[in-house]
């Protein structure tokens, strides 16, 4: 249990070593906004295939996107969630692991926030 803690914390803070963003950046380019509003779509449709497809088309992680990516305003479980795709937004929770307690204060984050439109079916 605790090299399992250990592990997930390694990983949770050599993510937010190599990638940093803050709102003083640059805008995201339009390549990666493209790619997270198919994810965010993709995320809605509660088709976990066409997720997995998507994440592997444009090179995203699993884990990287159920803690990273927020789909109008929220994050991409919870958007899953309230669009009814309950198989997609398990998926992103199970690909999380298991639940570690961190100091948020003491590491940076890794956000990217998309908002878009859908159009009616």
């Amino acid at each position: 249990m605790k090299t399992l803690t250990t592990v997930t914390t390694t990983l949770l803070l050599a993510g937010a070593s190599l990638v940093s963003f803050n709102s003083s950046a640059a805008p995201m380019s339009p390549y990666m906004e493209d790619a997270l509003v198919e994810t965010c779509k993709a995320a809605a449709s509660n088709k976990t295939l066409r997720l997995s497809k998507t994440l592997k088309a444009h090179r995203l992680s699993e884990r990287t996107v159920a803690l990273g990516v927020v789909c109008n305003g929220e994050d991409i479980i919870t958007f899953a969630q309230n669009h009814g795709a309950n198989k997609t937004a398990d998926h992103m929770a199970q690909s999380i692991g298991s639940a570690s307690i961190t100091d948020l204060a003491a590491i940076e984050l890794v956000t990217y926030e998309v908002s878009f439109v859908t159009s009616p079916k």
